[in-house]
């Protein structure tokens, strides 16, 4: 059974679009769509949801949240 590579939802609010991208893609693809569709500003982002949990994670990992 082939892995698949994971990957990572893009949603820009001006455009009204959602896109997953793998994960080795995702800095690219946010700065050509930026680029693109917005002169550089930074309005397509991760999905917000997906960041807060990336954050938890990151926080629990790093120690940084008291689990008592």
């Amino acid at each position: 059974m082939e892995s698949e590579e994971p990957t990572v939802p893009i949603v820009c609010t001006a455009c009204e679009t959602e896109t997953r991208v793998p994960l080795d893609e995702l800095e690219d693809a946010l700065s050509r769509h930026n680029e693109h569709a917005h002169d550089g500003e930074p309005v397509a982002e991760v999905d917000p949801a997906i960041k807060d949990q990336l954050a938890d994670l990151v926080a629990r990992d790093l120690g940084l949240v008291d689990e008592s």
